[in-house]
């Protein structure tokens, strides 16, 4: 694990986002982590545990598709715990990241015995990461901590080979018409659980920005199809490759 230098306003998030994630209930001892997706039906988060198990299962089955060995970085990868379920494909070599030093810790302790698995503390300078390098990058619960996400995956596309690709999973997208009332949502989210500032960290993206990108929707919750299987997860997954939409 890598140790980097963060500026102030890193250090401001990280710590806002620790209290808020134990006053939540969201962080998990050793052993949780260690069996996550997989957690008690009687803990307050496992509805949400069961519709990201699903999803990462499904991002799982793709990448083994490809049937070669894959370098896979996760931004945001928080306790470890899907980077550590990537880390299951065959012949695969993930780097997970966060900011958040607390949760990161937790993941090189719990799955340090993975030898094809690694975490490295960061804010996020692009300098960390050499360009044409990975085959996959995840935002998995993430992108929303990014402000600008042209800027974000403009960088990202950068880290991958010409075939590469960038998943975005388990976080919200909006049209244009819904992103006044989702932003002031989250604001009485977090002024009611005590923690307004965190407002100033959490970014909401349309469905608009996806549009100068290469960009196909593996699964957009809401369409007819979506209705009729049955699927409840709120969250789209969307795949970006190189290249620019047309």
């Amino acid at each position: 694990m890598v140790n980097l230098v963060h500026h102030s306003a890193a250090v401001d998030f990280e710590t806002l986002y620790i209290k808020l994630r134990e006053k939540e209930g969201r962080l998990y001892s050793d052993d949780q982590v260690a069996r996550l997706p997989d957690i008690s039906n009687t803990h307050v988060h496992s509805n949400e545990w069961i519709i990201r198990k699903e999803s990462s299962q499904k991002l799982v089955r793709w990448l083994k598709k490809k049937k070669k060995a894959v370098d896979i970085l996760e931004i945001g990868c928080g306790n470890g715990w899907l980077a550590n379920q990537l880390a299951a494909i065959p012949s695969s070599m993930v780097i997970g990241t966060d900011i958040n030093f607390f949760e990161i810790q937790q993941a090189a302790r719990v799955f340090q015995n993975n030898s094809n698995l690694h975490f490295i503390y960061t804010s996020g300078n692009p300098d960390v990461f050499k360009e044409n390098r990975f085959d996959v990058v995840i935002f998995a619960a993430s992108i929303q901590y990014f402000e600008s996400f042209p800027d974000i995956i403009q960088t990202t596309l950068t880290w991958l080979r010409n075939d590469g690709e960038i998943h975005i999973l388990d976080s919200p997208f909006y049209s244009e018409m819904e992103l006044l009332a989702a932003k002031q949502r989250s604001r009485d989210y977090y002024k009611s659980n005590g923690f307004p500032g965190m407002a100033d960290y959490y970014f909401h993206h349309s469905f608009d920005d996806l549009k100068k990108f290469n960009c196909r929707i593996m699964y957009q919750p809401g369409k007819l199809m979506t209705r009729l299987t049955g699927n409840k997860n709120p969250f789209p997954w969307i795949v970006i490759r190189q290249g620019v939409n047309v």
